[in-house]
């Protein structure tokens, strides 16, 4: 999209066509997808540690996030390009590297990295889709995973691998495992939107049901606060 308008126009295209363009995992197989086989252990005491996920609008993605036992805040953001382009109008030309991006700060004594990438998988996104989710096109749409970590690296290279040969979807996954440079927060109005716009149609029908799948697939993570 152009700029918020644009996006505020789909959002009646969405409405007509909710049942063709509504987000969601992808076409996955019959088999769930299952735990990583390697991710970090539960740590022994409460601590905060941050990973950063982008998978089409940061809307639905953060609002995801906000539900998982665990997540102490997410927000939404910019990552992939530089500070000084971080900006909606500017990403949303396509042209400054960033991706609508996720910041999630955990407490890794109560849920693991592998574990917050279990539900980016699941029910956040799907990572099928190359440079686009639902309704929204575009580079800055792109599925990624910005890691800060050698090990966070290491953990979601493996699961994408462990994906792929366990052929959970059916089509390849498209999602980018890619250094964090930076990550630059978005606009106030951007934060908590779905929280703050409930009944709005692009919200109705593009991250409420990302929500209420999070519910049903995992309910022993899912936060009704």
């Amino acid at each position: 999209m152009s700029s918020l308008f644009s996006r505020l126009s789909v959002m009646f295209l969405t409405v007509t066509f909710a049942g063709v363009t509504a987000c969601s995992a992808g076409d996955r197989a019959s088999a769930s997808i299952p735990d990583p086989a390697l991710d970090a252990p539960i740590a022994k005491t409460k601590t905060e540690q941050t990973a950063v996920v982008a998978g089409g609008c940061f809307w639905g993605i953060q609002a995801v996030f906000q539900h998982v036992k665990g997540v102490i805040s997410a927000t939404s953001g910019y990552a992939g390009g530089s500070a000084k382009t971080a900006e909606y109008e500017l990403v949303s030309t396509r042209e400054t590297g960033h991706a609508e991006s996720v910041k999630i700060t955990y407490d890794p004594s109560k849920i693991t990295y592998g574990q917050l990438l279990r539900v980016f998988f699941s029910v956040a996104h799907d990572p099928t889709q190359l440079n686009r989710q639902g309704p929204d096109e575009g580079t800055q749409y792109r599925s990624s995973i910005f890691y800060g970590t050698d090990d966070q690296k290491r953990i979601a290279e493996a699961y994408i691998t462990q994906l792929e040969k366990a052929k959970v979807f059916q089509r390849p996954i498209v999602t980018q495992v890619v250094p964090l440079k930076g990550f630059y927060p978005a606009e106030a109005y951007h934060q908590d939107y779905a929280a703050h716009h409930p009944n709005n149609p692009y919200i109705i029908y593009n991250d409420a049901p990302k929500v209420a799948h999070l519910r049903e697939l995992f309910p022993d993570l899912y936060n009704s606060k």
